[in-house]
């Protein structure tokens, strides 16, 4: 017992200088600081100056690490586009892959899940095409880690096995530490502490021979699996170990997470002096590892405004001299081309009259030949007309004489049927029937019709469309004949109608039309 309180007492001692040291370290670290990110982007600058690109890209590469080292994120997510952007061209090259994975650990450590899976797929897409075995392994159990953050533990491990396998194959003893460490985490998760220790041991003994941060978190992870299943004493041991390790390779991130663990420790064998003193402990290592965090991104973050805001005034200042430069030039160019423009415009308003001039004379006479054409072609259409009008009225006319010719005729006839003489009776009872059939046929009428369409081409369904309820036929044959302004009597012979049936028939379709009782019904017709 007296043993165990004496090795306490040495280790708190031992931790308390060496925490004093590496704080005095990682101050000195902070002020030279400046300085690094300085070198880096002269570097970058330098490289654009030489238009290499690659000494441009690894530039950027170099200011994503120191970022991302320093955990400003956004900045280092910026340089390492920029260098995925310049390697495009050149994705069989190990860094695009190698630099797809750690844009996929920062997202990873931003808890941006989705994000980092992409990254993680894309760079195991590059390894398998220039065929970088570790590199695809580290994608892989990447992925795996993304799952395990979402708690989908059965994907987790289904890529950290396929990790595995991809690292035993390699015989990479620090990858199947990484990945080893990875599956006991999921398995500690699942609560299921008989296989987390059991692959933690295996991470243990792949990276025994290594004095590194992974070391300190594998005894930390054995630490904490002992703790949990009531080993306290032997749990206590390897968070011990994690203590010293982490001291010894000065990390105070491993040594706050080993403080915290031992303090809960000792709460669980009831012994709270100690868990309260290394709780103390933890929570001043943790604060001062909390300050130094935020005073090493306010430092790395100064340090890249003020650069940029140096880049920006340089840039001002050179965009301010050309800008200079080209007024002057602009200035020479605008009177030179105002005296050029002055003689070429003069020259071309002279040109251009009398351009204007002869084309307007050309038009005019253009104009003139189109209008004695038009003139021409008026007249003879009216010519047409007047011709295609007489023709109409003469062939009404004739229709009209040759009905009553025959009518008259066919009376004539009928009345010689009275005699006695057979033979002629029966002669002229043919020739009757002839007449009378000659007068029903339809053929004249037909052609009085297509001749009229064709002088009056719309008559028809103006009218149709202009009378209260539809017209019959023969109201339509009416309407057509007073629209050629013949009297009543010509009507009436045309129809073979009296002259008492067209009157009656004028009423009736009169009725039927949107005229006013005082207007001439030819008239009314004859406007449409």
């Amino acid at each position: 017992m007296v043993l165990r309180f004496l090795f306490l007492f040495l280790v708190l001692l031992y931790s308390a200088k060496v925490n004093s040291q590496l704080l005095t370290d990682e101050l000195a670290r902070l002020n030279n600081l400046g300085a690094v990110f300085d070198d880096l982007n002269n570097d970058l600058k330098q490289a654009k100056k030489t238009k290499s690109i690659s000494q441009t890209t690894m530039a950027h590469y170099n200011l994503a690490i120191f970022c991302s080292n320093h955990r400003v994120y956004t900045e280092a997510l910026h340089q390492y586009n920029n260098t995925i952007n310049l390697l495009e061209e050149k994705k069989n090259d190990t860094l695009y892959a190698k630099v797809l994975n750690q844009v996929g650990s920062i997202h990873l450590e931003l808890r941006n899940y989705n994000y980092a899976k992409d990254y993680f797929i894309r760079s195991e897409k590059a390894a398998e095409l220039i065929r970088d075995s570790v590199l695809l392994a580290l994608a892989t159990s990447n992925l795996g880690s993304c799952f395990e953050k979402q708690k989908k533990y059965k994907e987790a491990l289904e890529y950290q096995n396929k990790s595995l396998q991809i690292f035993y194959k390699l015989n990479n003893d620090s990858g199947l530490a990484i990945v080893n460490e990875s599956i006991g985490s999921i398995y500690e998760d699942l609560e299921n502490y008989k296989l987390a220790e059991l692959y933690f041991k295996k991470a243990l003994k792949y990276n025994k021979n290594e004095k590194n941060s992974r070391l300190a978190s594998i005894y930390n992870n054995l630490g904490d699996t002992y703790r949990k299943t009531n080993r306290l004493n032997i749990g206590l041991d390897y968070t011990n170990k994690a203590l010293s390790t982490a001291v010894e390779i000065k990390n105070t991130l491993e040594v706050a997470s080993a403080y915290k663990d031992i303090s809960k420790s000792y709460n669980l064998i009831g012994d709270y002096k100690n868990a309260y003193t290394f709780l103390q402990s933890f929570l001043k290592v943790d604060t001062e590892n909390k300050r130094l965090q935020s005073a090493n991104q306010s430092n790395a973050l100064q340090h890249i405004y003020n650069s940029k805001e140096k880049e920006s005034q340089i840039q001002y200042l050179l965009q301010l001299n050309k800008a200079n430069k080209s007024q002057k030039l602009v200035l020479v160019v605008l009177v030179f081309m105002v005296v050029v423009f002055g003689v070429v415009w003069y020259l071309y308003t002279l040109k251009k009259r009398r351009h204007i001039s002869k084309e307007l004379d050309f038009k005019q006479r253009i104009l003139k030949i189109e209008l004695d054409k038009k003139q021409a072609e008026e007249k003879n259409l009216q010519k047409q007309l007047h011709i295609k009008t007489a023709s109409l009225s003469r062939y009404s006319l004739h229709l009209s004489q040759k009905n009553k010719m025959l009518s008259n005729l066919s009376l004539t006839l009928k009345n010689s049927l009275q005699r006695n003489n057979v033979d002629l009776k029966r002669k002229l009872t043919e020739l009757i029937k002839e007449i009378d059939f000659n007068l029903a046929q339809e053929k004249e009428w037909d052609e009085f019709m297509a001749f009229f369409k064709e002088i009056h081409p719309n008559f028809i369904n103006k009218i149709s469309n202009a009378v209260t309820s539809k017209l019959s036929p023969a109201e339509l044959r009416l309407c057509i004949l007073l629209k050629l302004n013949l009297s009543s009597k010509e009507i009436a012979s045309i129809l073979r109608l009296t002259p008492d049936s067209v009157r009656v028939a004028r009423y009736r379709l009169r009725k039927k039309l949107p005229i006013d009782s005082k207007e001439e019904l030819s008239l009314y017709l004859m406007s449409f």
